[in-house]
């Protein structure tokens, strides 16, 4: 049986696919999508109704390195689809701005003309934070971007020399002015940055008047040329406060506080913009990093820049907790941006207490399209969880979580072998051996076999395992002995 996930995962994506255009009565471009989104439970909705002749003329018409997507296989393959008639909304209130969902654009590559950004409106993503503007002149590097990738080319990690807009501050002011003029339903967050008091002042005051529905402060770019911007005051918490609650007691809007990872912990600069005023934080920006190909050099010269990308998740999601998790927070607000590219990976920042979330990396990648699946995803969420309102699943992980002492260590999780899954490849075997406890007997066989006196339930088995053969057993009392 062919495996859906990695079907999917040798597509192109293409431009106007060919594929798409040589059926009537399918869009097999569209059912890939679902299912590169994590969404493979509705693909089959754009695959229904399709002929085999029909879909044998995809896989003909299909752009491919070596052999074309096997639509027939996947049509087959592909679960019955899930109802999608009476979807919940994903309405929410963000600083206290009604969003008709929770995506937006990040400060970034992704938000930096008119043109961009209102086609991503009109796609249906709920809102912008459009790029950092700022009074200083700023030239921008050839190239400026570099990629960590996978097997399928598609980017684990992302590394970007990009800093701010290089449109005259006027430009941008007006790009805003027509975006919520002609885009009134939809949210226009101004990101700004500035260099002394009466810089951030007039700044904020400007966007206000074009009529943007909140600021955004950045605190965080990490590759300023200028000494004494963006993570150079992200990491002072004293200079954050400062510059917010100029900012704070000059204007009415909502005022939000974009934090760096750049530090060894985000909470004290964090709750210093908020006990200065700040209604939200938006966390993270990217994190500092190095990549040593020539591909990235500048003029045979190389730099330390920002990282982003699905590889800083983990991460970002670190700084949202302790964010969320602090007593001081009360009525803080939280966006969160790091690595999300699935609705998948945007439930895990409101399950831990964000109302809102940025895009960038996955936006770069693979389009402003993405939007259909991030919302479609999260609103099956919904119907099978019986969620009606997005805001009851902000923060629900959040007290899942506890200090490593307080962890449950009387119990143990074995795995379970399933040999009829199994090809016995010895994977598990090897990583056992070698990086575990010696737990996993691989005879002539060539079928595992767990030693349970020597098992300390790691699961580094269940990780390696290509082919989903090994899962977890019951939770039990761990034997006396240990």
């Amino acid at each position: 049986m062919i495996r859906i996930e990695k079907e999917a995962a040798r597509c192109l994506l293409c431009e106007n696919a060919p594929c798409s255009a040589a059926c009537r009565k399918a869009d097999p471009a569209r059912a890939i999508r679902a299912i590169r989104f994590e969404n493979a439970g509705v693909a089959g909705h754009w695959l229904a109704g399709a002929t085999p002749e029909e879909l044998e003329a995809a896989e003909k018409a299909c752009i491919h390195y070596d052999m074309p997507i096997r639509f027939r296989e996947l049509a087959a393959a592909l679960p019955k689809p899930a109802a999608m008639d009476k979807l919940p909304s994903l309405a929410i209130d963000f600083c206290g701005i009604h969003c008709e969902n929770p995506f937006f654009l990040a400060s970034s590559a992704v938000s930096t003309n008119y043109e961009m950004v209102a086609s991503a409106l009109e796609a249906g993503w709920g809102g912008v934070f459009y790029k950092t503007i700022c009074t200083e002149d700023i030239h921008e590097v050839s190239p400026r971007f570099d990629a960590v990738r996978n097997e399928h080319e598609s980017f684990i990690g992302f590394r970007n020399m990009e800093q701010l807009s290089e449109n005259s501050v006027s430009l941008d002011l007006d790009i805003m002015r027509r975006l919520k003029k002609n885009y009134p339903t939809k949210v226009v967050i101004a990101s700004i940055m500035g260099t002394d008091e009466a810089d951030w002042i007039k700044l904020a005051r400007e966007v206000e008047k074009v009529g943007v529905d909140a600021v955004e402060l950045n605190f965080s770019c990490p590759q300023m040329r200028m000494a004494g911007m963006g993570s150079d005051v992200g990491r002072n918490p004293e200079l954050v406060s400062t510059y917010t609650d100029y900012v704070k007691r000059n204007v009415s809007i909502p005022v939000i506080a974009k934090m760096t990872p750049n530090l060894a912990a985000m909470t004290n600069v964090a709750f210093a913009a908020h006990l200065a005023g700040a209604d939200g934080i938006s966390a993270i920006n990217t994190i500092k990093s190095v990549t040593l190909n020539n591909r990235s050099a500048v003029s045979m010269q190389k730099t330390i820049s920002g990282y982003s990308g699905r590889a800083v998740k983990p991460i970002a999601l670190r700084f949202i907790l302790e964010i969320a998790n602090n007593p001081l927070r009360k009525k803080l607000e939280l966006s969160g941006i790091g690595g999300i590219e699935s609705w998948w990976d945007a439930l895990d920042f409101i399950r831990l207490g964000c109302a809102n979330v940025q895009v960038c990396t996955a936006v770069m990648q693979y389009g402003q399209r993405i939007i259909d699946d991030l919302k479609l995803g999260l609103q099956n969420y919904m119907l099978e969880k019986g969620v009606t309102q997005l805001k009851d699943l902000v923060g629900t992980e959040i007290h899942h979580f506890v200090t490593p002492a307080e962890l449950d260590r009387d119990t143990i999780v074995f795995p379970k072998f399933h040999l009829d899954k199994c090809i016995g490849c010895g994977r598990c075997h090897i990583s056992c051996q070698d990086g575990g406890h010696q737990a996993i007997i691989f005879g002539e066989d060539r079928r595992p076999r767990l030693n349970g006196a020597k098992c300390v339930g790691c699961h580094l088995c269940l990780l390696i395992c290509p082919t989903g053969a090994i899962d977890a057993a019951k939770r039990i009392p761990k034997p006396k002995s240990r």
